[in-house]
């Protein structure tokens, strides 16, 4: 997946914002709160990271190529970067993606989601 195509499945999520922030990374929101981050690697494939639940964290990070985001994970927090080839198919990354939205989603009260139209 290329940083285009990552901006453009995300941006295609509801009630969703871009920033670009952290050193130039194009930063995905859902009701202010980051869902999915791209930024750059040193092989010059973006480093796509993502929030998990704590099953998918436990398999991914054993996965050639993914690993736990560096500095969200050290705070706690259970989220995936795919920073190299093979990784995770195209396919996978957006059913990652998508599935990260919702979590952040489901976070909000009802009345926020409503008014975010989730």
């Amino acid at each position: 997946m290329t940083r285009d195509e990552f901006n453009e499945f995300c941006s295609g999520l509801l009630a969703t914002s871009h920033v670009v922030q952290w050193g130039g990374s194009d930063v995905w929101k859902v009701g202010g709160k980051v869902f999915a981050i791209c930024g750059g690697s040193d092989n010059g494939l973006p480093g796509i990271t993502f929030k998990t639940s704590q099953g998918a964290y436990e398999m991914l990070r054993e996965m050639p190529r993914l690993r736990p985001a560096p500095y969200l994970t050290s705070r706690g927090l259970k989220w995936i970067q795919r920073y190299d080839h093979p990784g995770l198919t195209d396919d996978e990354l957006r059913y990652y993606l998508a599935e990260s939205h919702q979590m952040v989603a489901s976070g909000f009260s009802q009345k926020k989601r409503l008014e975010l139209g989730l």
